[in-house]
């Protein structure tokens, strides 16, 4: 949730700067939880009555357009960390590789140190794990 805010608060139309992968990762899920949410809030709904589908499905509408212009402010600056343009997105425009290619950067660990977007977002919180899997003893 924290990160969410994060994105929606502190972030909603800036597109300069970095984020890291758990920023942008933790508000894609937090999303997708809201909207599988609502998903349920239309089925149990549209079992009562036909007619009282609209009601999630407006709040729905009104949700998705409010988190339209985070969602790509938060996806231009999560490229802008890999050291590509925002207007890399429109890879997801190509048929078939297209999505596959923009995933795959989403999915790749940030530039270390600063870049011509900004400083490492990672600098800040000075993390001691910089990559996924790597085994903590204790």
């Amino acid at each position: 949730m924290e990160w969410f805010l994060k994105v929606v608060r502190d972030n909603f139309s800036n597109f300069e700067g970095r984020a890291r992968r758990k920023e942008y990762w933790m508000f894609i899920l937090f999303n997708l939880i809201i909207q599988i949410g609502f998903g349920v809030a239309i089925g149990i709904f549209g079992a009562i009555s036909p007619f009282l589908i609209y009601i999630p499905g407006l709040v729905m509408l009104a949700y998705a357009l409010y988190v339209f212009i985070p969602n790509l402010a938060v996806l231009v600056r999560r490229l802008h960390d890999t050291g590509n343009s925002g207007w890399m997105l429109l890879v997801a425009f190509i048929p078939l590789i297209g999505g596959i290619w923009l995933l795959v950067l989403l999915c790749t660990e940030g530039q270390y140190g600063p870049n011509q977007y900004g400083p490492d977002p990672k600098a800040e919180f000075n993390d001691d794990i910089d990559e996924i899997g790597v085994k903590i003893n204790w």
